[in-house]
């Protein structure tokens, strides 16, 4: 019977932890600043080159070749 109130409770004890943790974060800790001191300056975007693709053999060459090592 003892083993059945471990897993049935284990959703309740966790729910329960959350709770308690919330409440710690909104009573205990301090609030955030309301403003940051300096607003970080953030980098204008510049969009790199475009990649260049190597152009791939076409099949029947890499066959070809691969029959001709034979």
């Amino acid at each position: 019977m003892y083993a059945l109130i471990v897993p049935f409770s284990a959703p309740f004890v966790l729910l329960a932890t959350v709770m308690g943790l919330s409440w710690w974060e909104d009573h205990v800790l301090p609030p955030p600043p309301t403003e940051p001191a300096e607003a970080p300056v953030e980098a204008p975007f510049t969009s790199p080159a475009p990649a260049q693709l190597l152009e791939l053999p076409a099949v029947e060459a890499a066959l070809t070749r691969g029959v001709a090592r034979r």
